[in-house]
């Protein structure tokens, strides 16, 4: 399997400056970083992405063994090369079953090196692969199973109603079955709402396709969403509006996700705010960030719910009733897709007062 080197980082960890700049210069294609010791390693694990940490066993304060389980504990997917002498047997033993990936011996053969740090790269990008297979059959098996669950109920609703109809009963002039034609047509609306975002959520979301940036116009996406969730919202009786305080710059986008996290945001707002309630996006830009804030004065969050509400397939239930409509992959994939942006989403709420949903990205 080939790979680019490009943008790969190796974490250099040994108490000898020489070796150190040795294994930097004979891994001169990538990026590399170093550390004299094990505390100096795991500061930078927590503030930089590494492919690779290639570590020394003999190192004061904290040494390579005992890093190597800190690592390992924190991040298990976290790859690992640990440097040894050719007799130090025990050690391997040790650090096999701390989970090493690899070792190189000392003294260190600069070909040796490369060639093992390509290898264990190699294999760091088969098993997320497989991990990733792994975990979207998990999901497709998870949602094929909501799938059903929230089809069942508009689709036996529907289904009873056109039987009845079928063997004649029920009195057309009788205020009760218009009411229940009336419930009908709102089951057959939540059943084409359902397909509609099964169709996004297959085609789009459980293929894991990349972002595909283009120039777009943040106050076009927000006005197009805003006109199609009008409706809905007028429906209920809530006010929907939106106040785009430009001049906003075009900014490199995926113009599906970024409607989806804005459509996600304010189809939540519609369902959580009453009948009269008001519901506002606004955007703007402060200190060459993009702000997009929707609030609401609807039922608002439980503070111990908050942590939960991005979670995949959860869903804020104040009622306990079992029938909150959707999918519960709205916040979850909404705050993914920012985050794939380089921005953050997240939601201030308190019961009673509303919740309020700020997503800031970065202005290129």
């Amino acid at each position: 399997m080939q790979q680019s080197n490009k943008g790969r980082t190796i974490l250099i960890v040994d108490d000898e400056g020489a070796i150190r700049d040795l294994c930097a210069r004979a891994l001169k294609d990538y990026r590399t970083l170093t550390a004299e010791d094990g505390e100096q390693a795991l500061k930078i694990l927590e503030l930089e992405t590494v492919d690779v940490v290639l570590a020394d066993v003999m190192m004061p304060r904290l040494n390579g063994l005992d890093m190597l389980k800190i690592v390992k504990e924190k991040t298990p997917n976290q790859v690992v090369v640990i440097m040894t002498g050719f007799a130090e047997k025990e050690v391997i033993l040790k650090a096999l079953r701390a989970d090493a990936d690899d070792f190189i011996n000392k003294p260190i053969n600069l070909l040796q090196l490369k060639t093992t740090i390509d290898k264990v790269l190699e294999k760091k990008v088969l098993k997320e692969e497989l991990l990733n297979l792994k975990r979207l059959d998990k999901l497709k098996s998870d949602f094929l199973g909501l799938i059903s669950h929230k089809l069942k109920t508009p689709i036996t609703a529907i289904s009873l109603f056109i039987q009845n109809m079928a063997r004649g009963l029920g009195d057309p002039s009788d205020p009760s079955y218009q009411q229940t034609l009336s419930l009908i047509l709102e089951e057959s609306n939540y059943l084409s709402y359902l397909i509609k975002d099964l169709l996004y959520y297959s085609e789009v979301i459980l293929q894991e396709s990349p972002l595909e940036l283009a120039p777009c116009h943040i106050e076009e996406i927000a006005k197009g969403v805003v006109g199609e969730l009008r409706y809905s919202a007028i429906n209920i009786g809530q006010t929907l509006s939106s106040s785009m305080a430009g001049p906003f710059p075009t900014m490199n986008l995926d113009r599906q996700r970024m409607t989806f996290v804005l459509r996600a945001l304010i189809e939540n707002a519609i369902k959580f705010t009453p009948s009269e309630g008001t519901i506002t996006l606004e955007g703007t830009v402060v200190n060459n960030t993009l702000r997009l804030v929707v609030t609401d004065n609807g039922e608002g969050i439980p503070r111990e719910e908050l942590p939960k509400v991005f979670e995949k397939f959860y869903q804020v239930d104040p009622d306990n009733t079992g029938q909150i409509r959707g999918f519960g992959l709205g916040l979850f994939y909404a705050r993914q897709f920012v985050n794939s942006h380089g921005g953050r989403l997240y939601l201030e709420s308190e019961p009673g007062t509303g919740t309020v949903a700020t997503v800031e990205l970065p202005i290129d």
